[in-house]
């Protein structure tokens, strides 16, 4: 067989390989979790969270007051590219945020 016959061959017949998902998965749930901080006020933190969530000021203040008493809110949950978004926005304004799996 010729090189220009191996080339035709290659070309009409691809060699298809199927494409696999790595175990964590990025279409399962994920949680956006804000954590606790001492250094921001709970203003900063309410505003923050209007801002990169679009809550109106009663949840913002919600989630807000759930991380000053028990130490981390969940804030979201969906699609893990949407959660790194959202933990990249928060670490923009200086919160203490990461993403979880969901079970």
């Amino acid at each position: 067989m010729s090189a220009s016959d191996l080339i035709t061959a290659a070309i009409t017949s691809p060699t298809v390989t199927e494409e696999v998902k790595p175990e964590e998965g990025l279409d399962l749930p994920w949680q956006v979790v804000v954590h606790n901080d001492p250094v921001n006020l709970m203003s900063y933190v309410t505003m923050t969270f209007q801002k990169v969530f679009g809550y109106p000021r009663e949840k913002a203040e919600m989630h807000m007051l759930e991380v000053h008493r028990l130490g981390r809110s969940i804030l979201w949950t969906g699609v893990r590219e949407r959660a790194e978004l959202f933990v990249q926005q928060l670490h923009g304004y200086l919160l203490l945020a990461t993403i979880e799996r969901t079970t």
